[in-house]
């Protein structure tokens, strides 16, 4: 009789067994869901049961990952304009070293222009000029020429001379030159002045831009091709400053 007492019947064998079985369901799945959420630590996070190098060799190897990663992304778009500023590069460093200004120093390429105030263009070199590369200087025709080193005229405009007689003439060499000049008496202002010779008071005589007195010029572009200087060869500003470009010290000058 005791011994039945003490075994349970096979149906409470059976449903004890199902009990246990879903208990053991029930903390598998709790123990997973803790787990992905971060709650319980991993197998995959867990460093403890690796060697250090194979720690560093996993870590050097997410580094570079993510190295490639942020290499293949678009760069971020900068910050947009604010009020009164338009979109653009941004300033430049106040504390670098500043870029050289443009100047305006005629270059060789001067001689090649073509505005000039001179219409007859084609006028005929003078048959006694000399030769090589120079500046001629006819005070018959009140007109300048600029020669290669080929004898080819390079270009030629009319300018204003001397009222007076104080140039013969004769080949003389450019010995002086300077931008900016001040006329004998304060006579007005100049610019790219080419001196060659002297006249019989001492003064330089050279290639100069039309003079301006009192914010003035001392005479018009009209008026070139006729004397109307106090001594030096007075020229209209682009061709003052073809002549400074061809011109160095030395270039031989024929006055004829």
């Amino acid at each position: 009789m005791s011994r039945h007492r003490g075994t349970p019947p096979p149906r409470y064998q059976t449903r004890y067994g199902r009990v246990v079985v879903l208990g053991v369901s029930l903390l598998t799945t709790a123990i997973a869901l803790l787990g992905g959420v971060g709650v319980l630590p991993s197998a995959a996070d867990d460093d403890s049961d690796r060697s250090p190098d194979a720690v560093v060799a996993a870590d050097l190897t997410q580094v570079a990952g993510a190295g490639a990663d942020e290499a293949a992304q678009p760069p971020a778009p900068g910050p947009t304009a604010g009020p009164g500023q338009t979109e653009g590069p941004p300033a430049a460093d106040p504390t670098s070293e500043p870029t050289d200004e443009p100047t305006d120093e005629p270059t060789e390429d001067s001689t090649e222009e073509s505005d000039t105030s001179d219409s007859g263009s084609e006028a005929a070199l003078p048959s006694d000029s000399g030769e090589g590369k120079r500046v001629v200087f006819s005070e018959d025709e009140q007109r300048v020429w600029l020669v290669g080193e080929a004898g080819k005229v390079k270009r030629t405009y009319l300018v204003s001379g001397s009222l007076t007689d104080n140039l013969d003439p004769g080949t003389f060499q450019v010995y002086s030159r300077s931008e900016d000049a001040v006329g004998i008496d304060d006579s007005g202002t100049m610019k790219w002045f080419v001196r060659f010779t002297q006249g019989p008071s001492g003064a330089a005589i050279g290639f100069h831009t039309i003079p301006v007195d009192d914010g003035q010029r001392v005479q018009t572009k009209a008026d070139l091709g006729t004397p109307q200087s106090h001594g030096c060869i007075r020229q209209d500003t682009p061709d003052a400053k073809a002549l400074w470009a061809f011109a160095p010290l030395g270039t031989t000058v024929v006055v004829v």
